[in-house]
């Protein structure tokens, strides 16, 4: 008897084995490749090097500790932040799994002033890759999960070399924009405009294995709002009657919101997108023009949302809208669930 149910076992084992397929995050780009007649694998190779880097990185993060990578090299960027160690090791990996690949034109990046250049030695491409090679990295000395987030567009001006004209495109025309979050485990999520996907990387393989097929935030959203309540203080009145409508502080009866916090935006936004609800980094008086980055913060971000079903504004225009005018320009972001977003809207109107 054993031996008969043992057996039927495996065959159930197997029957199961052939009826799904393992897919990785190659096998997936290969096959979106095929889905569109006009691909010439420029754009696939993009996300296969950006994939490299991220596992390059995901293995110093997570031995960052015993080889001397924690910590600030005493200097600060463009933005008048703290530069980390691993800041400019990941700005280093990505530019050099991504400089070679002829696909590029030139790059962006949180890190650098003025836009990267593809080498003299190497071809030019029709896309640029704007990235922050390492999201939240205040928080790497306290072991908290820290991102790097990335988007890319089509080269629009005439000639091999990148120009910031070709950087400076509303976050509408983004081909593709995605993220990598090392946390517990490390995921790489994107999109091309065909939903949104995301991928667990197995290091016993080390490949990326997809876990979470046509990502959507969830209806009804879970009633979670994410924003740093320190700053409370400076911000506009709209913003704070938005906080005491959330908190069930305002008389009208609601039901208040649960807070969740972690302070890198990586994070707190992928929480969002799995769970609903809202992530907030309004402006205040300190930071008339918010905090985040609109290029290779928000507009990445935003189209991630609004491809799983989500809303992404800056409190009165939708991010994807916006026009930048520089390189490192900020904005404020309100992201996440749509009704949730709208609803912050409503409140922040009154201020206008």
């Amino acid at each position: 008897m054993f031996w008969r149910w043992a057996g039927s076992q495996q065959s159930k084992s197997h029957e199961a084995m052939t009826n799904s397929s393992v897919v990785t995050l190659e096998r997936h780009i290969v096959e979106e490749e095929r889905n569109r007649p006009e691909a010439t694998g420029a754009f696939s190779n993009i996300l296969l090097s950006i994939t490299l880097a991220a596992k390059i990185i995901s293995r110093e993060v997570n031995k960052a500790g015993i080889v001397d990578l924690l910590g600030g090299t005493g200097d600060t960027n463009v933005q008048g932040e703290r530069v980390q160690k691993l800041d400019l090791y990941a700005q280093d990996v990505i530019y050099r799994a991504m400089d070679h690949t002829g696909a590029l034109c030139c790059m962006v990046s949180e890190e650098s002033e003025d836009i990267l250049p593809i080498p003299e030695q190497f071809p030019k491409g029709k896309y640029v890759l704007i990235f922050d090679p390492l999201d939240g990295s205040s928080n790497i000395d306290v072991n908290v999960s820290i991102g790097t987030i990335f988007s890319v567009h089509r080269k629009i001006t005439d000639g091999e070399d990148g120009t910031v004209e070709d950087c400076l495109q509303a976050g509408c025309k983004q081909v593709a924009a995605g993220y990598v979050l090392y946390g517990s485990s490390t995921m790489l999520v994107y999109t091309s405009g065909q939903g949104v996907h995301g991928f667990t990387l197995d290091p016993s393989i080390g490949e990326f294995l997809l876990s979470h097929r046509d990502l959507v935030i969830p209806d009804p959203p879970s009633r979670m709002y994410s924003i740093n309540e320190a700053y409370y203080p400076r911000w506009s009145r709209g913003q704070q009657r938005l906080m005491q409508h959330l908190k069930g502080l305002d008389g009208e009866g609601t039901v208040s919101y649960s807070s969740r916090y972690i302070g890198s935006l990586v994070a707190d936004f992928h929480r969002t997108l799995l769970k609903g609800g809202i992530f907030m980094y309004p402006a205040d008086s300190k930071s008339p023009h918010g905090k985040l980055r609109l290029l290779y913060e928000a507009a990445p971000m935003a189209m991630i949302c609004e491809q799983a079903g989500g809303r992404a504004s800056d409190g009165g225009t939708r991010i994807l809208d916006l026009i930048p005018e520089a390189i490192h320009q900020r904005t404020p972001l309100y992201i996440g669930s749509s009704e949730i977003v709208a609803m912050a809207e409503d409140f922040l109107a009154e201020d206008v």
